[in-house]
């Protein structure tokens, strides 16, 4: 199916790794793989014929802004443009896409599903034959697959077709988890806005994605790989370098591992703003959140609550809901918006081919790893996203395109802070889904699902045949499916 690989575990990796001078332990925050150059195959119909699919518009406007531009280029940096909002609260999760979770919560674009209401979504395997997308079997991955790196991301994306996500990775990345799997998830989802053309920033891996939320770049990273954290620093500096420059206050609450010092620079630089989970929790209690806030999950040891495969992604519903649930509870919610997301796909199938995306700077891709072609101007696949805020409209799902940086250009946005790069100069703010003129529609937050149980199945394997014997479909039968991005 795929190239071999090197059989080591962000688990394993984390023994061996302490940063020096700041006495921090930092982990692979994905599965390692290795990067090659990419030739994009095309793909051939039941008839023989290729099949170009529909995509998202490009949103490249015809003159970009520039690095440094503010969003209120007449009013200086560190001005507050949006008072009623006093508290920004990311919570990036690990390694899924957009229909492997909200697919069939039958809002937004998901799957597209049959008389029985099965999804018709379907990717072809190697004999000729389609696997449709399954529901998993259990609420457990498997190990190190389905893959995600710069070669098996562009392999999936197959020139826009969406129709290689079995090729790379076998028949488990066509998986899906339902409101059965994560009551919670879908329960938020079904309440708040949810995002459907939020694509993550590039099709690759943790590190590059991350950097994009932190620096609008990944200043040539595409692999996560250790060796990369404390290299290839942003020309421009990260948000945090913005926001302790205007005196913005801002904290990582991290469960083991500080999700910023992706860049390593950090550790040392803000080693202050980084402070265990458990003092969010209290600060959200007593209504003394910061500004900004980065609320990270165990990202490493027992049980894994990333998400991130081999992971029961049930410890991690767990997680989100306590920590929106003390967002709900505290004072600061009047003034709050949190976004929910996910850093990138993970290897699981999505059918939107990502869209063109502005380049950040001049720097190609495959500064850490020899071979690597292309530029990073194309988004990622999409990844579940929610606005949490009770400003937040009703019945509401955003078709506006938006990437890690959206996240950037909100709190550029908030503050009037430069643009880091052209990325994120041009990026959505997220504001399309917030009414900041009516009254809040969320004042008094809603009463969601409790998260499933966590613990009842084994990391590492599913609990059922991947795939299930009704997902196979004869290649002679085709005709009824929606292969990837085709419509």
């Amino acid at each position: 199916m795929h190239a071999p690989e090197v059989p080591v575990s962000r688990r394993s990796l984390l023994k061996g790794i302490a940063v020096a001078g700041v006495g921090v332990a930092v982990a692979e925050l994905a599965g390692c793989s290795s990067s090659k150059t990419i030739t994009p195959a095309t793909t051939s119909t039941a008839g023989g014929g290729t099949t170009a699919p529909k995509s998202t518009p490009s949103t490249i406007p015809k003159v970009l802004r520039r690095p440094g531009s503010r969003p209120n280029p007449t009013l200086p940096e560190g001005t507050d443009t949006l008072p009623k909002i006093e508290h920004i609260i990311v919570v990036m999760m690990e390694n899924h896409s957009y229909d492997a979770r909200f697919g069939m919560l039958r809002r937004g674009d998901g799957f597209k599903l049959d008389a029985r209401g099965k999804p018709l979504d379907a990717n072809p395997m190697p004999d000729g034959r389609f696997v449709r997308s399954f529901h998993m079997p259990s609420t457990c991955q498997l190990d190190r697959v389905p893959r995600q790196d710069w070669l098996a991301s562009h392999s999936s994306f197959d020139n826009g077709r969406n129709d290689g996500f079995v090729k790379a990775s076998g028949p488990v990345a066509m998986g899906y988890w339902d409101q059965i799997d994560i009551p919670f998830y879908y329960g938020l989802a079904g309440a708040f806005p949810l995002c459907d053309r939020y694509f993550s920033s590039t099709l690759a891996q943790t590190y590059p994605n991350r950097r994009f939320l932190l620096a609008g770049t990944a200043s040539g990273v595409v692999s996560t790989s250790t060796s990369n954290l404390d290299k290839f620093f942003p020309a421009n500096g990260t948000i945090l370098d913005r926001l302790h420059a205007h005196g913005i206050s801002w904290l990582d609450y991290a469960t083991d591992l500080p999700a910023v010092d992706v860049i390593l620079k950090n550790a040392s630089t803000y080693a202050k703003n980084a402070v265990p989970i458990g003092q969010f929790y209290k600060d959200a209690a007593a209504g003394s959140l910061p500004a900004v806030s980065f609320v990270d999950p165990r990202f490493s040891g027992d049980p894994g609550e990333s998400e991130e495969n081999n992971d029961d992604i049930s410890y991690g519903e767990n997680f989100v809901s306590r920590v929106v649930n003390a967002v709900f509870q505290s004072p600061n919610w009047k003034n709050t918006v949190l976004v929910y997301t996910y850093d990138e796909h993970g290897g699981y199938y999505d059918h939107v081919a990502p869209p063109p995306a502005v380049k950040p700077d001049n720097i190609p891709p495959g500064a850490d790893v020899p071979g690597i072609t292309g530029a990073y101007d194309r988004y990622g696949f999409r990844v579940p996203t929610v606005i949490v805020s009770p400003f937040a409209k009703r019945n509401y799902v955003s078709h506006q395109v938006h990437d890690h940086t959206s996240i950037l250009k909100l709190i550029e946005t908030k503050w009037n802070l430069g643009a880091l790069t052209y990325r994120d100069a041009n990026a959505s703010n997220l504001l399309d889904s917030l009414d900041l003129d009516g009254p809040p529609a969320f004042a008094e937050p809603p009463t969601l699902p409790a998260p499933g149980k966590a613990g009842l199945c084994t990391p590492g394997t599913a609990g059922g045949p991947i795939p299930p014997p009704d997902a196979i479909v004869p290649a002679g039968q085709a005709a009824s499916l929606r292969i990837g991005a085709r419509a």
